[in-house]
């Protein structure tokens, strides 16, 4: 793994070379890299995954099998900015597949515990127009969504 940027490390208990792949399927960009394993002597088994390095959308991660004693929360979020609802309906699907959790105002958990927030692009420069009608009606659709409706948003913002 490259010292340049940041990597996210992402702890699990047991699941971190399932996790890897799975995000890899998911995110173009991506390539699964170096898997180091527990050696003998290790907290867990012999030969099991420690580590698994990859790379999502561009992103470095390293998923680490540490243990139960830490899980996600939603403090942490990663945010996809999507083109159009066709996107946004792929990754909405993909990360709440077998065991995710749809949540409010765009934001999900996958079936890991990890927290995403899909959005579409427009969203920022929609809800801090300087209009503040503008971005008062927006917010306000945006709040009673799950999964962002983009023609929904746009018809807010246009007043209709």
């Amino acid at each position: 793994m490259a010292s340049d940027g940041f990597t996210t490390c992402l702890w699990f208990d047991g699941q971190a070379e399932e996790a890897a792949h799975f995000y890899v399927s998911v995110f173009k960009n991506s390539s699964v890299g170096t898997v180091a394993r527990y050696p003998e002597g290790a907290p867990q088994p012999a030969g099991s995954v420690l580590t698994v390095e990859f790379t999502a959308n561009g992103h470095k991660f390293l998923a680490l099998n540490g243990g139960p004693e830490f899980k996600f929360s939603e403090a942490v979020s990663f945010m996809i900015f999507c083109e159009d609802q066709e996107e946004i309906d792929y990754y909405w699907t993909k990360l709440t597949e077998n065991g995710g959790e749809p949540g409010p105002c765009g934001w999900l958990k996958d079936r890991y515990g990890v927290s995403w927030q899909v959005v579409p692009d427009r969203l920022q420069s929609m809800i801090t127009d300087p209009d503040p009608a503008k971005a008062a009606r927006v917010t306000k659709a945006f709040m009673a969504m799950s999964k962002f409706d983009i023609a929904a948003l746009e018809q807010a913002y246009a007043g209709e």
